[in-house]
């Protein structure tokens, strides 16, 4: 049977079901003993698993049922729910989102498994996991120590003939340079005084140096703990071991993690399982859409050619006709651009877990509230906004959100507190990422500002909060005391800006030393088709965005003034400069210049502009073409229009004229 014809319909509805499943482990983790979460995770599992097999991907298909056997014993009531069980599901489920989007690139959705299938199969077998949630020599790295049933096997015979099983946790020096090489000295001194039965990180990991500085090994020996203790002491750069008699009933009672969670309430109200929508819907493929807009936007410029002409001929019945015509065609292009926007939930979707792993990489506890995940924006806008706010979240927790040590230190709750929330204002969304952390401090910004050169100390002085903030978004600026991968390696945030300029957006950022900062986050609703006022410049025509202009106005010569050897205005008691649209765009002047000048004010931010133009032509609907790649890096022009009488008209970037 053909299946290529299917292959859309199925990479779709995986990642679907990969979502659905991801949302509800996140809900079990705060109530594991809820069953009905659990029956909402195994039927999308079993349709994946299903799905999978008939498509041929038999790695998916035998991954998922490895999952599906163990919230199969969670449903029986033969495995209880614990943050190890969790774990572990979630891990295979982040190899089952790989192999689907490996399937969508064109792969064959092949996967080396092997070690997340050992360890499912571990805890369904009724293994169990002797869970340290903190190490008791640092209290920062978690260490996780597996005992499967093999392992369980060889320790009760152990201890049947005399031995004892002794847990070792070890801790090597911050500033060791060779951590493989005193591991192996380590188990030197471990081999010669019994048996190594189980390891965390795993052996292979220890060697190649993927831990931090401590590691827990499963011994079987006869000695006694306090002589293995004072060998592995002897090892150079070991700053601290203990060792403690493994007690099977203690994995019972730490079955309950004393790691923080993170809370990820992102849905107000949410329910266990979500109602089956009513409506009939179809699944479109997204090329389809944009053909069909490609087919509308030739139809608006259509429709300003006969706006023109019927303009012209003055011709009543044709006037009519045109109106009614503008009417529908108005009615269509809200109904296909209606077509073309997604909830912001595709994007937020992703979070909870992100924080929920963040939680547990940098030892912190958060709490994750989403609200109006039910925001649309346009798809292409969605595509673009992913990466941003990724960086933006990971950044509030990395160096905004505090460690709960400091927190409850300064009076504040243990759990820092993320909000990410979206809404429409007019024909724009918003998206605000807020925390209740350590804040922006503005003398370490301006500090380093001046230390690289971005500004002077004098500028510095004279800066505003606001404008102060905004350097953390040049590039390559980071305040961060210790560089980590978490936020970026101190780079980032200009990209994130950039990106957000790119689809005709702008970002704003507010704190408050000491209690938290805002990111807010203003998009355009479309891409498309947007709304421009018209203007002339000498005989050439250029559109400027109306979400970029304040308004527009007649000024006289003799009023402007001069500043800096350059000419400014006072607009409402605010002196703004004067950008002359015939220089910068070297637009050959055919005309002389009038005693007044022709000003459009734009914004950018806090800053603004006065674009100096001979005529303004109207405000008017346009559609956005690109200049395509040869022409893409040309300055100040961010696409240009086809008009009613065939003339192209250029795209202003207000936001690179005011930089």
């Amino acid at each position: 049977m053909e299946m290529n014809q299917y292959l859309e319909v199925f990479i779709d509805e995986s990642k679907e079901h990969l979502q659905a499943i991801n949302d509800h482990l996140l809900i079990l983790e705060k109530n594991p003993l809820d069953t009905a979460i659990v029956h909402e995770i195994f039927r999308s599992a079993h349709t994946l698993k299903g799905m999978a097999a008939t498509m041929g991907y038999q790695d998916l298909s035998d991954l998922t049922h490895n999952m599906e056997n163990v919230l199969d014993a969670v449903r029986n009531e033969q495995l209880q729910v614990n943050e190890g069980v969790l774990d572990i599901v979630f891990d295979a489920v982040d190899d089952l989102e790989a192999m689907v989007m490996d399937i969508a690139d064109g792969g064959t959705g092949e996967r080396n498994v092997d070690n997340v299938v050992r360890r499912l199969e571990a805890v369904e077998k009724g293994g169990e996991q002797l869970l340290i949630s903190q190490n008791p020599l640092d209290g920062t790295q978690e260490t996780e120590l597996q005992i499967d049933a093999f392992t369980k096997n060889v320790i009760h015979m152990a201890e049947e003939s005399g031995n004892k099983a002794l847990v070792i946790h070890t801790r090597l020096r911050d500033d060791c340079l060779l951590k493989a090489a005193r591991v192996y000295m380590v188990f030197e001194v471990l081999e010669q005084a019994g048996e190594v039965v189980a390891a965390s990180p795993s052996v292979e990991k220890l060697e190649n140096e993927e831990f931090e500085n401590s590691f827990t090994v499963l011994l079987i020996s006869e000695g006694s703990e306090d002589d293995i203790q004072a060998k592995i002491e002897k090892v150079s750069e070991v700053e601290h071991v203990s060792v403690e008699l493994y007690k099977e009933e203690e994995t019972q009672s730490e079955q309950t993690p004393a790691q923080p969670q993170p809370e990820t309430n992102n849905r107000a109200g949410k329910e266990t399982s979500k109602p089956s929508s009513s409506g009939r819907t179809i699944r479109v493929n997204i090329d389809r859409l944009d053909a069909l807009m490609n087919l509308f936007e030739e139809l608006v410029i259509d429709r300003g050619r006969l706006e023109q002409i019927s303009a012209d001929l003055a011709h009543q019945e044709l006037q009519e006709t045109v109106e009614h015509m503008t009417r529908i065609s108005s009615d269509l292009q809200s109904i296909i651009l209606n077509m073309r926007m997604v909830p912001v939930d595709q994007v937020f979707n992703r979070f909870p877990r992100m924080i929920r792993q963040l939680s547990k990489d940098l030892h912190k506890r958060l709490e994750l509230t989403i609200t109006g995940a039910d925001t649309e924006l346009d798809r292409t806008v969605i595509d673009e906004i992913g990466d941003p706010l990724v960086h933006l979240i990971r950044n509030a927790v990395d160096h905004g959100i505090e460690s709960p040590d400091e927190r409850e230190a300064k009076g504040k709750p243990a759990a820092g507190k993320i909000e990410l929330k979206a809404y429409h204002s007019g024909n724009h969304v918003f998206i605000e990422i807020k925390d209740d952390g350590a804040g922006i401090n503005r003398t370490k910004v301006v500090e380093k500002a001046v230390k690289n050169q971005v500004v002077t100390k004098e500028q510095a002085e004279a800066m505003s909060d606001s404008q102060v903030f905004d350097l953390i978004m040049e590039s390559g600026f980071s305040t961060a005391d210790q560089i980590s991968d978490i936020s970026g390696r101190g780079v980032g945030l200009d990209v994130v800006r950039n990106t957000i300029e790119s689809l005709g957006g702008a970002i704003t950022i507010e704190s408050e030393f000491g209690e938290g900062s805002r990111f807010s986050i203003q998009l355009p609703l479309t891409l498309s088709i947007i709304s421009v006022m018209l203007v002339e410049v000498q005989k050439e025509k250029y559109a400027i965005p109306l979400s970029s202009i304040i308004e527009t106005a007649i000024v006289k010569k003799k009023d402007l003034l001069h500043a800096h050897n350059k000419r400014v205005m006072d607009f409402r008691g605010r002196v703004i400069p004067l950008v002359y649209l015939t220089e910068l765009l070297q637009v050959p002047v055919e005309r002389e210049e009038d005693d007044d000048y022709s000003v459009v004010i734009v914004r950018k931010g806090d800053k603004m502009a006065a674009l100096v133009v001979h005529s303004f032509i109207g405000q008017q609907e346009v559609v956005l073409k690109s200049l395509g790649d040869y022409l893409s890096g040309a300055f100040a022009i961010s696409g240009a229009t086809i008009l009613g009488d065939g003339q192209v008209a250029l795209i202003l970037d207000s936001n690179a004229l005011i930089k």
